[in-house]
């Protein structure tokens, strides 16, 4: 080998460790995972709840600046912007008159979940901004539409507004610019909930308005309530609006959220929590092109084709076919939201993925609690995740606010809901 030919594969093995070396742990196309640790008594770190103290906000990544666009709020979960700008908020959470869980465990997280801003009883309403006043702040605020069963996705097709509630996707009749929806809603689909361990329902449309994509949790952490009551469930289902008909277009997802179309492939894309009690840095969220048919491992495997022997029995051809994810978000990050970003106010974000991060009770030091940035190339990340906003946590562990929901309006402006803090935090180019 020449002198010029070493010197060039001595160069480009630097190349790919100093790259690696750019992803923190847990993050990235290709996490380094460490052994599993197992644990009686599950990891707790509440961050309580505590929202913002007057005069305080997020802080916002350098060149950008932060408004509360909606403030008052009741337990703000998802965001969607109709066409003309209007913005949609769901205030929910966990319906009231699922079936408790049972044992000393789910009590226990119950409590955690309370103190961490989580148990509050769901509003079951949809809100409508609209418009920016003069501080910033949205120029009006009505009541869109109300006594749903914890409304999470929702998305318009057509003349179409479709609602995901905890049981089931309706669709309601939406006239441009009203305030209110005044149509009878029709229920189209049920969906899978019972217990409703994870309730939350998201609902995106195809870029071409003819399909619908549907996310549905799993019903426990890692199936220790037995698989049957998984039926449906760990998955996203696709609807199609002129036949009706559903199927389960991938599986495996512990608990996949935010859902969105990268812009250059049209490929759909979402954002899953894993699961929980097999250590700190175990196992990464993520975030994942999702394929037709594709399975992604829950229960039997994480990450591929780690094998998670708390699952009995073992499934030895299931894990054989688990695809990896394409992307590690941060073990117990609990990433949620996810846009890409299309717009031209923040060239920086162009084709991105934004992603935010809730935040969870089980991992110490705390993970999440901030939204951040991944950049894409080509269809595919890019590079390791950026800081956008941050701030959620008081120097003394509290939580001021935790990131949920995240879309883009249509000046092209970052929103952000914000369960804990009340708000919808609006991100913009700074000010000179």
């Amino acid at each position: 080998m020449s002198a010029r030919v070493l010197a060039l594969a001595v160069l480009g093995a630097m190349s790919v460790h100093a790259l690696a070396q750019q992803y923190a742990p847990g993050f990235g196309p290709d996490p380094q995972l460490p052994a599993p640790q197992k644990s009686l008594i599950p990891t707790m770190n509440i961050a309580p709840a505590d929202p913002w103290p007057q005069g305080t906000r997020p802080t916002p990544a350098a060149g950008l600046a932060v408004t509360a666009y909606g403030t008052g709020l009741d337990h703000p979960r998802w965001l969607y912007v109709l066409p003309n700008g209007d913005v949609l908020v769901a205030e929910s959470n966990k319906p009231a008159n699922a079936p408790k869980e049972d044992g000393i465990k789910a009590k226990v997280q119950g409590m955690v979940m309370k103190k961490a801003g989580a148990g509050v009883e769901s509003p079951n309403r949809i809100i409508l901004l609209r418009g920016i006043g003069a501080n910033g702040t949205a120029a009006t605020k009505t009541t869109f539409a109300q006594n749903l069963n914890s409304p999470f996705g929702m998305t318009l097709v057509g003349s179409d507004l479709y609602i995901a509630n905890a049981d089931a996707l309706w669709r309601f009749p939406y006239k441009t610019g009203e305030t209110t929806l005044s149509g009878k809603g029709t229920k189209v689909m049920d969906l899978p909930a019972g217990i409703n361990h994870h309730w939350t329902k998201n609902v995106a449309a195809s870029p071409d308005g003819k399909k619908l994509y549907v996310t549905v949790g799993s019903n426990s952490n890692v199936a220790e309530n037995g698989m049957e009551i998984e039926q449906g469930r760990a998955a996203i289902w696709e609807y199609d609006i002129a036949s009706g008909k559903s199927r389960i277009y991938a599986s495996g997802l512990r608990n996949p959220n935010g859902m969105d179309f990268e812009p250059q492939t049209k490929m759909l894309w979402t954002a899953v929590n894993e699961r929980d009690e097999i250590g700190n840095d175990l196992v990464p969220d993520y975030m994942t092109s999702v394929k037709d048919g594709g399975f992604y491992g829950w229960p039997y495997s994480y990450y591929g084709q780690h094998v998670d022997d708390r699952v009995k029995p073992q499934k030895p051809d299931m894990v054989a076919k688990a695809i990896p994810p394409d992307y590690a978000l941060g073990a117990h990050t609990a990433s949620l939201g996810l846009a890409f970003y299309n717009a031209s106010l923040l060239p920086q974000f162009k084709n991105g993925a934004l992603i935010g991060q809730h935040g969870s009770w089980n991992r110490k030091p705390h993970a999440g609690y901030k939204l951040i940035f991944v950049p894409f190339n080509n269809g595919k990340p890019s590079g390791p995740p950026q800081d956008v906003l941050t701030g959620f946590l008081s120097k003394d562990g509290k939580a001021y606010g935790r990131p949920v929901g995240v879309a883009i309006d249509k000046q092209g402006a970052v929103l952000l809901a914000d369960d804990v803090g009340n708000m919808v935090w609006r991100i913009t180019p700074a000010t000179k």
